[in-house]
């Protein structure tokens, strides 16, 4: 087990979903730190996600694209960076699907400029090779499609991705690999399970069905609805890749997950029944949403439609967290009941968030 002491953060798509609450998370746990971020604010960086913390001295928001390699490797020498965490990624399967050019540009080549950029300074610099981390921030889609009775995900589970999605992150997964077993680079990577919590951008599951049922729009539930996936509170995923960082060892795949298995179509009742009862007794929330079903005494799941499934839609994705358990002594510690009411409540308090994102002209976005 390493010991790492991270000094100086280079944090991409710091303005992203998980990207910004790690932001948020380190500049606590590191109060000595410096942290620049790199997000080219595309449909889901939100600048708004950081900004309790924008005004801090030891944070440097930076515009700019993974893929250009010189303002990459200007940032990593000129901020004398030592720790490198890459959220930068387009991640929405249908997205994926419609459309896999984004994915393969980011994901992949976005990915293979940064570990070019890394090598330069860190390892190709005069003087030779300085301490340094890569942490590569990928997902259990890469692992494949689970049976309902199958075990696990684990860190030796062969890869079978079967979106473009999941096809960009493997590929950008092996690139990490390839730089530590042929150059020595310095890398860890871990691969998560769903997450979900605050500043979610509105097309994934649980703040669309949030929105959906505040607007009184249709929740679409694609097929029977029983696919499975495994739900991770997204400051435990935090707090594990800091774990990773700091006594991960080098060259090594920690797979995160929050052992915490629900069907699509138990998750979608549970948040209607949630922000139902949130309704019961607030006179104000009926007053803000008068198109939520609840508003007018009626139920939320009465507005869940089951739409035609999705191509290549996996059944179940389930991780098994016992190695970074075991190694490095990590486990989720948010209950899903009160991760998910704490999701919730923090949607309702923080309208302003997602009604920017929509921008008043608020459409369906994909299935669940």
């Amino acid at each position: 087990m390493s010991n790492y002491i991270p000094r100086n953060f280079l944090v991409t798509g710091g303005a992203g979903f998980i990207g910004s609450n790690f932001v948020n998370y380190l500049l606590k746990a590191h109060p000595d730190a410096i942290v620049v971020v790199l997000d080219a604010l595309t449909y889901a960086g939100n600048l708004e996600s950081l900004n309790s913390v924008i005004s801090s001295s030891k944070l440097q928001f930076v515009h700019g694209d993974i893929r250009d390699y010189n303002l990459v490797r200007n940032l990593l020498h000129d901020k004398s960076i030592d720790t490198l965490v890459n959220f930068a990624a387009e991640s929405h399967v249908d997205r994926s699907i419609a459309g896999p050019d984004a994915f393969i540009n980011t994901n992949i080549i976005g990915t293979h400029t940064l570990l070019k950029a890394a090598k330069s300074v860190w390892l190709d610099k005069s003087g030779g090779p300085v301490s340094h981390r890569f942490h590569h921030v990928s997902t259990d889609e890469v692992y494949g499609s689970l049976g309902i009775e199958d075990p696990a995900f684990t860190e030796v589970t062969p890869y079978s991705p079967n979106s473009p999605y999941a096809a960009s992150k493997a590929a950008s997964d092996h690139l990490v690999r390839a730089y530590h077993h042929t150059y020595g680079l310095q890398v860890t990577t871990s691969n998560c399970s769903n997450n979900y919590g605050p500043y979610q951008f509105p097309e994934k599951l649980i703040p669309l069905l949030i929105v959906n049922i505040l607007y009184g729009k249709p929740l679409p539930v694609y097929g029977d609805g029983l696919n499975i996936r495994d739900w991770l509170y997204v400051e435990d995923h935090c707090r594990g890749i800091d774990i990773i960082l700091k006594k991960g060892r080098i060259g090594e795949t920690y797979n995160i997950g929050g052992d915490n298995e629900w069907t699509n179509i138990n998750i979608v009742k549970l948040v209607c029944d949630l922000i139902d009862k949130a309704f019961e007794n607030s006179n104000s929330l009926k007053e803000r949403f008068p198109k939520a079903p609840a508003a007018v005494e009626k139920r939320s799941d009465t507005l869940i439609q089951y739409v035609e499934d999705r191509p290549g839609h996996d059944r179940r994705y389930a991780i098994n967290s016992e190695k970074i358990s075991a190694e490095l002594g990590f486990c989720s510690n948010t209950l899903f009941e009160t991760g998910i009411k704490k999701t919730i409540d923090w949607y309702l308090e923080n309208e302003s968030w997602w009604r920017n994102i929509i921008d008043g002209s608020y459409r369906e976005s994909a299935a669940t």
